[in-house]
């Protein structure tokens, strides 16, 4: 270019000469869009716990802020997905009552046998076999209705003994590789046309920078070239995902963001991996059992316990009383109560598959995300991307323009 005036014969000559430089511009450019997707993906998941010394170090991006994300897709999970009333309202106290039936019948066999053993050993050794059994079937045949009374109040109190956000979250964030399967799997798809959009647009800049060079010759061009690419292709890739939320035409051609587009598909993957992974019926009755609400549980199981020992025993109460004594009369209903609610995670076991088939949290789910605005659905992975997304859009900027200082060194050179 000399005052302005491009030396058109200059240029045909230049790339004449060192015309595998110019050809090779828009693959490398391909390259590095690729790599620079493919390393912004790994970023975002991997590692999983911090590498590094001090504050030089990384960790996903996930993983790092596990909680947040774990709290912002359970927020929406809970307040839009999954209503815990209404979905535990499908268990049929009575069913569940005939299918714990059995293991009832024998933690109350050895939870009556040990009490009286403990606490009146004579009376209960001296006592002939038919009264025992007695003894045991009228404790027996009480301990169902119990179970059922439970199970409606439990119904119907369950956001007063279960918190389903804490559930959630507790798990994802003590097993950070789940809360990325969560979004890594639901957003497969999606992770792939990063990746693969990194080579289109980087071509596509690739064949802008040939033009930049031919005109300028100026080593700068395919750092920053490889810079803009990285930084670009990102972003674009990025914002293509979930832009436009509606169908749009653009010069004649239709789009609609990808994730915005898969809507069945992210529902069906949304719904199989919350229903295997985290909103089990084991980890329910963990998180109904350990949770912050767990005092609310064991204060009804005591009172309903203790409620019908005192029942059993009316008839016969101030002889008991009188044999044992009123303190350890109370201690013997505590411990009661006490040994019932140890037994519960064992016994439970024996009710999962009814449970699982009668919640049915799967297909709930499935209907719900359906039933999503836009902006809702778009949050059950945005804030995967949202909060950090410039620092991996930085990330391959820089890997872009270190790539492309490199070109110009085995190129050039």
């Amino acid at each position: 270019m000399d005052g302005g005036v491009v030396d058109w014969r200059a240029i045909l000559d230049d790339f004449s000469a060192h015309w595998h430089v110019y050809v090779s511009m828009p693959f490398i450019a391909a390259i590095i869009g690729y790599i620079t997707k493919r390393a912004a993906i790994e970023m975002m998941f991997k590692p999983l716990e911090f590498v590094g010394v001090g504050y030089l170090g990384w960790q996903g991006v996930i993983p790092r802020n596990s909680h947040r994300m774990a709290s912002t897709a359970m927020e929406l999970m809970t307040t839009n997905l999954i209503d815990p009333k209404e979905i535990f309202a499908r268990l049929d106290p009575k069913k569940v009552t005939e299918e714990l039936r059995e293991p009832i019948s024998r933690a109350v066999d050895e939870i009556t046998r040990e009490l009286l053993a403990q606490y009146q050993p004579n009376l209960w050794e001296l006592m002939p076999q038919q009264a025992q059994r007695l003894v045991l079937s009228r404790v027996q045949a009480e301990a169902p209705r119990i179970v059922e009374k439970l199970m409606r109040e439990l119904a119907a109190n369950i956001e007063d003994v279960l918190d389903v956000k804490d559930m959630a979250v507790r798990n994802l964030v003590r097993d950070k590789a789940m809360l990325n399967r969560l979004i890594r799997d639901t957003a497969q798809p999606e992770m792939r046309f990063i990746a693969m959009s990194g080579i289109y647009f980087g071509f596509i800049i690739g064949l802008v920078q040939l033009v930049a060079w031919a005109l300028t010759k100026n080593p700068w061009i395919m750092p920053i070239f490889g810079g803009l690419t990285g930084w670009l292709t990102d972003w674009l890739a990025l914002k293509m995902i979930f832009f436009p939320r509606q169908p749009k035409k653009f010069f004649g051609v239709g789009w609609q963001g990808m994730f915005q587009k898969r809507r069945m598909e992210v529902a069906h993957d949304y719904g199989d991996l919350i229903a295997k992974e985290i909103m089990t019926v084991r980890n329910v009755m963990e998180a109904v059992l350990t949770g912050p609400k767990s005092d609310r549980l064991y204060a009804m199981i005591q009172r309903e316990v203790q409620r019908s020992i005192d029942t059993q025993t009316s008839i016969a109460k101030p002889f008991v009383v009188a044999a044992v004594g009123s303190r350890k009369y109370q201690e013997m209903k505590h411990e009661a109560a006490r040994k019932a609610i140890e037994r519960i995670p064992d016994t439970l076991r024996h009710v999962e598959d009814y449970a699982t088939d009668a919640l049915d949290i799967r297909n709930t789910i499935i209907k719900q995300i359906q039933q999503l605005t836009p902006i809702q659905y778009e949050g059950l992975l945005r804030p995967a991307f949202k909060q950090d997304e410039w620092k991996l859009i930085a990330v391959g900027a820089i890997i872009g323009f270190l790539v492309g200082e490199l070109q110009v060194l085995l190129v050039l050179h």
